[in-house]
């Protein structure tokens, strides 16, 4: 009986549902980041808030007026509040040109 409810614990663990997170998006140019690695402006890449911490390499999948995307943790943002993130100029792309510099955004990790 204690192997079985193992695993449907480890089972709901599997199935549960994301938690989404909503802040702001903005871009930036990215380089050397927090986790280590070098990216360019093209590659897919997030810079996650102080709240996020940890998570060097994680994928996220971000909405946005109907369109998704997603990106790879690469970086710190120590200048985020809360749950917002900044992405590189090609994630932002995906949803909106980069004059309009912030857009509100949920996001979960994938």
């Amino acid at each position: 009986m204690y192997a079985v409810a193992k695993v449907l614990i480890a089972l709901g663990a599997l199935v549960a549902p994301s938690i989404a997170f909503s802040g702001d998006m903005t871009y930036y140019y990215p380089g050397l980041g927090a986790c280590g690695g070098t990216n360019s402006n093209s590659d897919k890449v997030v810079a996650m808030s102080p709240n996020q911490d940890g998570h060097c390499g994680k994928t996220i999948k971000i909405s946005y007026g109907g369109k998704t995307a997603t990106a790879v943790v690469v970086d710190k943002c120590p200048g985020c509040a809360g749950d917002s993130i900044d992405v590189s100029p090609s994630v932002f792309e995906e949803f909106v040109d980069l004059g309009k510099g912030r857009v509100q955004v949920t996001w979960e990790y994938a």
